[in-house]
C-alpha cells in the first residue's frame, strides 16, 4: 500500500546538452532549453502523487529564501522551517513564515486558478488594497493569453505586467509567474521555480517597457536552470522516499505507518507529529531509529527541537 500511494513517477536524468550553457545565450537557443528542460520536467510536475506534494514543499522553502532576500531579510532554510514547524497551532508563524506559506500555498492546485491569486497575493503585498490586487491579477493573466502557448514567455510578461505597475511587488510577480507557467502547461499545481533564479537587476529590465526582449531570454534561462535543479531534487527525494519505504518493515511499532506516510508528503516533521497517541518521547525514537538505518535526516543538527525529513 505505501509503495502504491506514494510512488514517484520514473524521471530520466537530463542529457548533457540541455544543462550545457554558453556565458551568452542568444534569445531563441535561450528559449529552446528553457522549453527542452521543462519538457523533462512535465513527467514529474504533471503527475498527481503524495511525494509530488513533498518535492513541492522543498521548491516552496527554496523560493520563500530567494523571496525574504528580496524583501531585505535574512532567513535562511533552516530558520523558515523553524518558524513554520515548531509554531503552535493558530500561532502567526512571523513575516519569513509568512512568506514561507505563500510559496506553499503556490505549489497547491487551487493556485491554478486566477480567481485564487489576489487572496493569495495579499502576503506578498500586504500594503496593496484588494482592488490592485485584483488588477495585478488580471494583468498577469492578460500577459499569459498573449504569448500564445509559450509558457516562460507567459511567465515573462506575468512579471513584467506586475512591476510595471507596482515596482516593488517583485515577490508577487515571481509567484504569479509559477502560477502562469503552470497554467499554460497543465500541470497537476504549480511548482515554486524561478524566485532563485533571478537578481534584483533581472527583476529591473522586467520592469521597464524597454527591456521585454532582454527579460525574456533572463526569464527562459532561469526556468532553464529552475527545471533542472528541481529535477535533480525531485530524483533524489524519489531515491530517499525508496530507501524509507524499504525500512519501514523494520520498524516494530504500530505508529510506523502513520509516521512514514507523513514523512512521504511533509518537507519536516517533528516527533509529536507522529499522533496516533504517540508520546514525543516514542516519537522521537522512532525517528531516531530511521535516522540510525540511513532512511531519514534529522534536518537541525540541535540536540532539542528536532526536525525530521528526507
Amino acid at each position: 500500500m505505501v509503495c502504491e500511494r506514494f510512488a514517484a513517477r520514473p524521471v530520466e536524468p537530463p542529457p548533457a546538452w540541455v544543462r550545457a550553457a554558453g556565458a551568452v545565450e542568444e534569445g531563441a537557443a535561450a528559449a529552446f532549453r528553457a522549453g527542452a528542460a521543462l519538457a523533462l520536467l512535465h513527467a514529474a510536475a504533471s503527475a498527481d502523487h503524495d511525494l509530488g506534494i513533498l518535492w513541492r514543499q522543498r521548491c516552496a522553502l527554496r523560493a520563500a529564501v530567494a523571496h525574504v532576500a528580496l524583501a531585505g531579510r535574512h532567513e535562511d532554510e533552516a530558520a523558515l522551517r523553524d518558524s513554520w514547524y515548531l509554531r503552535r497551532s493558530g500561532d502567526d508563524p512571523g513575516p519569513g513564515g509568512r512568506i514561507l506559506g505563500l510559496w506553499r500555498r503556490l505549489a497547491e492546485p487551487v493556485s491554478l486558478r486566477p480567481q485564487a491569486w489576489p487572496r493569495a497575493l495579499r502576503e506578498a503585498a500586504p500594503a496593496a488594497g484588494p482592488e490592485m490586487l485584483e488588477r495585478l491579477a488580471a494583468a498577469a493573466a492578460d500577459a499569459a493569453s498573449a504569448a500564445r502557448g509559450f509558457a516562460p514567455a507567459a511567465a515573462a510578461g506575468a512579471v513584467a505586467a506586475v512591476l510595471q505597475e507596482r515596482a516593488d511587488l517583485d515577490g508577487a510577480a515571481l509567484w504569479l509567474a509559477d502560477a502562469v507557467l503552470a497554467r499554460q502547461l497543465g500541470w497537476s499545481a504549480p511548482v515554486p521555480l524561478i524566485a532563485p533564479q533571478v537578481r534584483r537587476a533581472d527583476l529591473r529590465l522586467a520592469a521597464r517597457p524597454d527591456g521585454r526582449e532582454a527579460w525574456l531570454r533572463v526569464c527562459c534561462l532561469a526556468y532553464q536552470r529552475a527545471a533542472l535543479e528541481a529535477l535533480d531534487l525531485y530524483r533524489d527525494l524519489a531515491r530517499r522516499a525508496e530507501r524509507l519505504v524499504a525500512a519501514a518493515p523494520r520498524l516494530r511499532t504500530k505508529a510506523a505507518a502513520g509516521a512514514v506516510a507523513l514523512l512521504l508528503r511533509e518537507d519536516a516533521a517533528t516527533a509529536a507529529d507522529v499522533g496516533q497517541g504517540v508520546s514525543d518521547r516514542a516519537g522521537r525514537r522512532l525517528f531516531e531509529r530511521l535516522v540510525a538505518l540511513g532512511a531519514v535526516r534529522e534536518l537541525t543538527g540541535r540536540p532539542s527541537f528536532r526536525l525530521y525529513g528526507l
